[in-house]
Parts: C-alpha cells; sequence; structure tokens
C-alpha cells in the first residue's frame, strides 16, 4: 500500500496509508483519532530484571492529509497524562508526582509531525516534536500501515497503524531512579482515524 502511496505523491504525517482506491486528486482530507481503538503502551527496564509495561488513557488528536502537497500534512496527538496506568494504583499515583510526570504543573504530552519519510512498501518515518514536563525535543516514530477502509458497522473510513518509538526521559528533565530505571523509554503504539465528513 505504501507504494501506491508513493506512486500518489502522498507523504504520511504521524500515521497514513491509504489503499490506491483512495487516490484521487482532492482537497486536504480531515482525520481525527478515535481514543476507544488507540493504545499507547510505554515499556521501561526496570532495575536491570524486567521490562515493565504501562499504558496511557485518554489520547486525541487530529490528522490533515494532503494528497497533492503531501509537504503540506500534518498532524497533532495528545496524551492526558494523568490517564497513566500500570495496573499498580500506588505506582500510577507515583508515577503524576515531581519524581515522574509532574502531571499538576504538566498534564499532557503532545506530538506534532515535523516531516514524513517513506521507507517501504508499509512502513514510514515520522518525525516530530514531543513536547513533555515543558520541554520540545525531536521523536521519530517508526510506523507501519496495518489496515484502512470502511468501517462494517458505522461506515465510517478509518486509517490504522502502528508505531514505535523511544524517548530519552533524562532528555526532558526526569532524571529519578536513572539508569536504575531505564533512561530509555520504548513506545508501542496502535491506532486509528477517522475520516471527518
Amino acid at each position: 500500500m505504501f507504494k501506491a502511496m508513493k506512486k500518489a505523491g502522498l507523504a504520511l504525517a504521524l500515521a497514513t496509508g491509504l489503499s490506491a482506491a483512495a487516490f484521487s486528486a482532492q482537497a486536504a482530507e480531515s482525520y481525527k483519532l478515535d481514543p476507544t481503538h488507540t493504545s499507547v503502551i510505554f515499556i521501561v527496564n526496570h532495575l536491570g530484571f524486567s521490562n515493565f509495561q504501562g499504558r496511557f488513557a485518554g489520547v486525541s488528536g487530529e490528522l490533515t492529509l494532503d494528497r497533492e502537497n503531501p509537504a503540506a500534512s500534518a498532524a497533532i496527538i495528545t496524551i492526558d497524562l494523568n490517564q497513566v496506568d500500570s495496573g499498580v494504583e500506588a505506582l500510577d499515583n507515583h508515577m503524576k508526582t515531581a519524581d515522574f510526570l509532574n502531571v499538576e504543573k504538566f498534564p499532557t504530552a503532545t506530538f506534532k509531525s515535523t516531516s514524513v519519510e517513506l521507507v517501504g512498501d508499509n512502513a514510514a518515518k515520522i518525525t516530530g516534536d514531543l513536547t513533555l514536563l515543558g520541554e520540545t525535543k525531536p521523536l521519530v516514530l517508526d510506523v507501519t500501515l496495518t489496515g484502512e477502509g470502511d468501517h462494517p458497522m458505522t461506515g465510517d473510513h478509518v486509517v490504522g497503524f502502528g508505531a514505535t518509538g523511544t524517548v530519552i526521559r533524562s532528555e526532558y528533565g526526569m532524571n529519578f531512579l536513572v539508569p536504575g530505571v531505564g533512561d530509555d523509554v520504548k513506545l508501542q503504539i496502535s491506532s486509528e482515524f477517522l475520516k471527518q465528513k
């Protein structure tokens, strides 16, 4: 499918990958992230013993696709850090403090795409700015198309993707327990976007 996108001259913004049937010349299209079918998982090493996993709920975002001018495509994703979920309430409460996410002062994290590079028939590298704890740093996401088409129950046009990336938490001032608790935080993202009418 990404091969078809190359032929159409379509660049991605955070996550795009549409089937060849969708590539008619038209104005930019707007998509909204479906939070009920989006998962943002984080993985961090714990004292060298395990790779601990948790997730963020409360994800929202918008995607604009410009098929004729791919460079004009854009996406912005916001995560409500208050909705961190490790499966352990006491740990969630600790992660919300100034030791980690400091949600009282910085309740959200935001990713805003800046460029796209197609790297295969079904893959792309999406570069953007991640703002976390008041600091903005570049983040690269490796994106893979997982599906595209009309939803069988609602009729909505849906684009689905998976993405991975790594955040170096100390770069954002989150130094607590580094290196015992890993500095590299891996992200695994699965999401759906709904085309707006």
